[in-house]
């Protein structure tokens, strides 16, 4: 099995059984006019990371790693977006209003869709989710088990602190969450 120099210690995978995991990478976060900056955010931090995960995708397709794809999204309606969530903070735009791109993460919506560079290929999943979480009220974690699924790959973060926060706890006490590892060291496990 290949190995990736990671820590906290080298992670071992099959690639069969592994999916790289790409998280909203949606105009909303990325692009200026979003609702990302809308939050206060700095959205070139996120956009800064386009072209690095545009290869960790080539890099899990040439492998026959699956791709899937998460867009956090709702309904027209709003019926599934929560008032505290519809509510929480002070930003210029709320979820459902009129943006820039459209309505703010709803469905349909030019801004809720994935950038242009990292638009998924044909027959990669893309998980619509109601929620911050990947796995709360979508069929995720349904999928991942019945194609044998064991290992995931993903991250990035609007603030650094986060970032590093996340990476930190993920391989704390002998990995007791997982591995961690720079793209570098993904991509040199399967050359």
């Amino acid at each position: 099995m290949p190995e990736i120099a990671a820590r906290p210690y080298a992670f071992a995978f099959a690639p069969g059984s592994t999916a790289l995991v790409v998280i909203d990478m949606q105009r909303d976060f990325i692009e200026r006019g979003g609702f990302g900056e809308a939050l206060g955010n700095d959205v070139t931090r996120l956009a800064a990371i386009v072209p690095t995960v545009k290869e960790l995708l080539a890099w899990a397709r040439d492998r026959g790693v699956r791709v899937v794809h998460t867009r956090e999204g709702h309904r027209a309606d709003l019926g599934d977006c929560s008032p505290a969530k519809r509510e929480r903070g002070k930003p210029t735009l709320r979820i459902g209003d009129k943006g820039p791109m459209g309505r703010i993460l709803v469905d349909g919506e030019p801004g809720n869709e994935i950038v242009p560079e990292l638009a998924p290929a044909p027959g990669e999943a893309v998980i619509v989710k109601p929620g911050k979480g990947a796995f709360y009220a979508t069929g995720l974690d349904q999928m991942l088990r019945a194609q044998g699924i064991t290992h995931l790959i993903a991250t990035e973060s609007y603030f650094p602190e986060f970032k590093r926060a996340t990476l930190a706890m993920i391989h704390a006490q002998g990995g007791i969450v997982g591995w961690t590892a720079p793209f570098a060291a993904v991509r040199a496990s399967l050359p």
